[in-house]
């Protein structure tokens, strides 16, 4: 479905209609609504288009309306239609933040150049936005996340906002995505950098020990304890706790774990002593949580407590175009690490590590990328699944055509955030060959938009 660029809000089914048509024929799609509220639904933060509406409308009137999307957001442009006797409530609406107003009956030719200079306005101030966004984000000290693919800005669009409060957070993601260095960079990242990171893998740990390893244990509480020791949580305070594979946990444990959530306290194996402690939990998870906590395998209390806020980490497939760099950063790190010289890609071998299905995710690529460093080019030539894949292999020349076209085409896409027109503009091509070629290579305007 394409996204309205305008919502037009009129409680006048015929003039609904007629506006629908006007701007359908030139080409500026259109979502119209009779009332407010309805419109209202519509209407977000990241929303890339703009508001028209009537000024005489019942219940919800234009003003009201207006007063409510710059609650939302101030650089959304509203543009009000007002008949000759509402010239001066027009004007009023403008002092409050209105972009413009036009009268009834209005000049075809001049709304569409309204509603164009407001649809540039509005796609500069979020272009602003963003980049005052990854400003901030190089701006800041320690570890990054890199990638400027559309996923990943959606990413770290959700974790920005919360970096400087102690929400828990929940990272879901395959094997290999990333989740350990999204957690470290939440934790590198807010007032609590200064204190411990403290990470257990939940399925790495024998069950038996676990609970040991989580809560600590006073000397003598078990065969084995000859000394008092700190447990995870408690080591963690004032910092961050970092629980991977937590589907792994043995259910009696996170009864345990879900009382220091709603406490903050702990208690060692052995120990009658209760300890306070300050933690901010982040969990991670390649299941299901939800499904298992409905089929009774994991438990639901415990869940919604982590499910404060949740990230969903894109598989490595699903953000290509992230892979040269992410290549070109861990041969750097390997390179340092060996004292050994990397070589850059080259294009053709850039493209073909593109169109790899990368199934072990990032961890696969930084191991090729560290064996690249090593054995040079020719561990690129490896084909096995296990050793990674074979991107120096012979290709015809339609292979290459159609690696470079769908690479053109994904950076045009993400230059212009899924804006088809746009595309069509920077590319140089038809609408129609447009679509065309992004069905052929799979892909979809809505993963371009932010």
């Amino acid at each position: 479905m394409t996204m309205a660029s305008v919502i037009f809000v009129d409680d006048d089914p015929d003039i609904r209609s007629l506006m629908e048509q006007t701007l359908t024929l030139e080409d500026i799609p259109v979502g119209c609504f009779e009332d407010g509220p309805s419109a209202l639904k519509q209407v977000h933060p990241e929303f890339e288009g703009i508001v028209l509406c009537d000024y005489n409308m019942p219940g919800m009137d234009g003003l009201e309306l207006l007063q409510q999307i710059r609650s939302i957001d101030a650089d959304i442009p509203v543009i009000l239609l007002t008949g000759q006797g509402d010239i001066s409530t027009a004007v009023s609406a403008m002092q409050l933040g209105a972009y413009d107003f036009i009268e009834k009956p209005f000049d075809h030719e001049e709304l569409i150049e309204l509603l164009r200079h407001a649809l540039e306005k509005r796609h500069l101030a979020l272009e602003n936005r963003r980049l005052k966004a990854q400003l901030r984000h190089l701006a800041r000290p320690g570890p990054r996340m890199l990638g400027d693919s559309v996923a990943m800005q959606r990413v770290m669009a959700t974790i920005d906002p919360v970096l400087d409060i102690s929400a828990n957070v929940l990272l879901h993601g395959e094997t290999g995505s990333g989740k350990d260095a999204l957690a470290r960079y939440i934790h590198e990242n807010s007032p609590r950098s200064s204190h411990n990171f403290v990470a257990i893998n939940c399925g790495a740990v024998p069950e038996n020990l676990i609970e040991s390893e989580l809560f600590g244990h006073e000397a003598g509480a078990f065969t084995g304890a000859d000394k008092r020791r700190i447990g995870k949580i408690e080591h963690a305070h004032m910092g961050t706790l970092f629980l991977d594979e937590l589907e792994s946990m043995p259910m009696p444990l996170q009864v345990k774990l879900l009382r220091v959530l709603e406490e903050q306290r702990v208690e060692r194996l052995g120990s009658n002593q209760i300890v306070d402690v300050d933690v901010r939990i982040i969990a991670a998870t390649k299941a299901d949580l939800k499904a298992l906590s409905d089929k009774g395998e994991f438990r639901s209390d415990l869940y919604y407590r982590l499910n404060v806020v949740k990230v969903d980490i894109p598989p490595l497939r699903a953000r290509k175009e992230d892979v040269p760099k992410l290549f070109h950063h861990f041969a750097l790190i390997a390179a340092a690490r060996y004292d050994r010289e990397s070589v850059p890609l080259d294009a053709r071998q850039a493209t073909r590590l593109m169109q790899h299905s990368w199934p072990g995710n990032v961890r696969e690529l930084r191991n090729l990328a560290e064996r690249y460093v090593l054995l040079g080019p020719a561990a690129l030539e490896e084909g096995d699944s296990a050793s990674g894949p074979n991107i120096t292999g012979r290709q015809t020349l339609s292979e290459m055509m159609d690696g470079f076209e769908r690479s053109a085409i994904v950076s045009a896409l993400n230059t212009c955030h899924g804006s088809i027109k746009d595309t069509m503009v920077q590319l140089g091509i038809a609408r129609k060959t447009l679509y065309d070629k992004m069905k052929k290579h799979g892909l979809d305007k809505a993963q371009f938009k932010d």
